[in-house]
């Protein structure tokens, strides 16, 4: 089930990234990305950026590397510290993606600009 999800989950991932970089050219100009850590809105979009990286470097490891050992130890029918391992490494991942939806809401306040 994990390894279908884990499918699943790269198409996802992907029609995430690829509508945030359309959203960005729309609210953006090539001009102002260097200005934008200046700003509070090119603040909280770099946080949202680096915990959203922090969820697909979980997302990997649950992948590739948890998932994976649940599997073997499921097999030898001793899987309960991987089964703890994904629990915790879901978790954090749960709670990175709960402050992104907090930082999008608050991103929708702001004008990605100051307008001169």
């Amino acid at each position: 089930m994990l390894a279908s999800f884990g499918r699943v989950g790269t198409i996802v991932v992907a029609v995430v990234i690829l509508t945030g970089l359309l959203n960005t050219s729309f609210l953006l100009k090539l001009d102002d990305l260097p200005l934008l850590p200046s700003t509070q809105y090119g603040q909280l979009l770099l946080i949202k950026l680096t915990l959203f990286g922090g969820m697909l470097g979980l997302a990997a490891l649950n992948r590739f590397r948890l998932s994976p050992a649940l599997a073997r130890n499921a097999n030898a029918g001793n899987g309960s510290a991987a089964i703890r391992a994904l629990r915790l490494s879901i978790g954090l991942e749960f709670t990175l993606a709960a402050a992104i939806l907090v930082i999008v809401g608050w991103l929708g306040t702001l004008e990605p600009m100051p307008v001169s």
